[in-house]
């Protein structure tokens, strides 16, 4: 089911679906269509995608309270006090202005201002994903955005499922639109009579949607391009195969194309979790689905030893990396690359997907090595902030216009020597 390797028989690389040119062409008229048709060409493609016929895109409050009355009071307070972990930790990631006075006068400093209006994308039609609501609302409500504007495709019956409804409520969503696919990433990217635009469109979805995120990117900014979701355990002797195995097939179940690798110095270890790992797929409802992803995305990796292991990780810079070794915190400061880590046998990845706290959306496909997950930063905008003082412009203006003069910007120089000739010719205003 799943292949044994060595370290260098990994693929550190997956190949990432990136839509032929014929799914570029129809994002791009769905795009061009939607900035040019608004809600007429929103029902339009909800009729053709989603069958559904509505008359309306807004979710209203009596559809929300009626969500309400739909899920148990268990699954609410569930919901709340994930909802309540969440804030509280994105809450740690605020940052406040500073300003920073030199003895000459001069301030300088740094503004931070939350965007105005943000919209977020959540899966739909067939499924429901209250989690990603939470993950993507919370920390911009934490960071001071007013407006949060979610998009999520409705079923036949133009309705959206309850669970989603109260996250968005509980999460501090305003607006509720019953549109998706690359005609809502259109949306708010553009605006329509009723959608106004956004500054900023996060959140996952199908290929088409990534495909519309990355084609409206400048426009608009977006949080990042996401792929298939993607585990690596680095587990020694001490590890239960039974969990690891478990482990694995929580991202397994996902997708055909997520990854699962178990990394571990001891041939004992790999050989109980790959006999593990089949008798737990029998047992799953998405068994294809994560008996495909073992098959063609995963591995076991038996190391020479844990430095070797930890290398090995780093190079593959995961999603997600569970440290299922005895002293975890010895190790952590040898990662170097990993959207989240998960440290000892209490600490698996589905906690982090829904009720740890830090957020689950993640960078994928090794861009760990250099990005970070969903943050309050992905919220607000920074100003740079300067007042020079007299003394400070007429100390330095000097080497401002040479380095202004070297670059050939006579302009710039200019600006700075009209001050200093006002002070030579010992004229009040300088």
């Amino acid at each position: 089911m799943i292949a044994i390797v060595k370290p260098g028989e990994l693929n550190t690389r997956r190949s990432v679906d990136k839509g032929t040119e014929q799914q570029r062409q129809t994002v791009r008229t769905i795009l061009n269509e939607v900035r040019n048709g608004g809600d007429g060409a929103l029902l339009a493609y909800t009729r053709r995608f989603d069958g559904a016929d509505l008359t309306r895109l807004d979710v209203t409050e009596e559809e929300i309270a009626a969500a309400y009355r739909e899920v148990t009071q268990e699954w609410l307070a569930s919901l709340r006090q994930a909802a309540d972990r969440i804030r509280r930790y994105h809450e740690r990631q605020r940052q406040t202005s500073w300003f920073h006075p030199e003895v000459d006068g001069t301030i300088l400093g740094q503004l931070i201002r939350p965007l105005a209006r943000v919209g977020i994308y959540v899966p739909g039609g067939r499924a429901a994903y209250p989690s990603s609501v939470l993950m993507n609302a919370i920390p911009a409500q934490v960071a001071g955005v007013e407006e949060i504007a979610m998009v999520t495709p409705p079923d036949r019956d133009g309705r959206i499922p309850a669970t989603t409804l109260v996250a968005a409520k509980e999460a501090g969503v305003t607006e509720i639109w019953k549109v998706g696919g690359a005609q809502a990433v259109a949306a708010l990217a553009y605006g329509t009579e009723s959608i106004r635009p956004v500054d900023k469109i996060v959140g996952p979805g199908n290929i088409y949607v990534a495909l519309a995120k990355q084609m409206v990117f400048g426009d608009v900014a977006i949080d990042m391009i996401a792929g298939p979701s993607e585990i690596v355990v680095v587990a020694d002797e001490t590890a239960d195969p039974e969990w690891v195995a478990a482990d694995l097939l929580s991202q397994a179940e996902h997708d055909p194309l997520a990854s699962a690798v178990l990394i571990t110095p001891s041939p004992t270890l790999a050989k109980h979790v790959a006999e593990a790992l089949v008798q737990q797929c029998e047992r799953l409802e998405r068994r294809e689905i994560a008996a495909q992803s073992l098959r063609e995305q995963g591995a076991i990796c038996v190391t020479s030893d844990m430095e070797e292991a930890i290398v090995t990780a780093n190079r593959l810079a995961p999603e997600h990396l569970e440290l299922m070794v005895k002293q975890p915190w010895d190790w952590i400061g040898k990662i170097k690359n990993a959207g989240a880590i998960f440290l000892g046998p209490y600490s698996p990845e589905p906690v982090g997907d829904y009720f740890a706290g830090p957020n689950h959306v993640l960078p994928t496909n090794g861009t760990a090595r250099f990005s970070s997950p969903l943050s309050v930063d992905d919220f607000v905008k920074k100003s740079s902030v300067i007042a020079y003082s007299r003394e400070a412009l007429f100390r330095d203006g000097l080497h401002v216009v040479r380095l202004a003069e070297g670059e050939g910007l006579g302009a710039h120089a200019a600006s700075i020597r009209v001050r200093l000739e006002r002070k030579e010719k010992g004229e009040n205003n300088a």
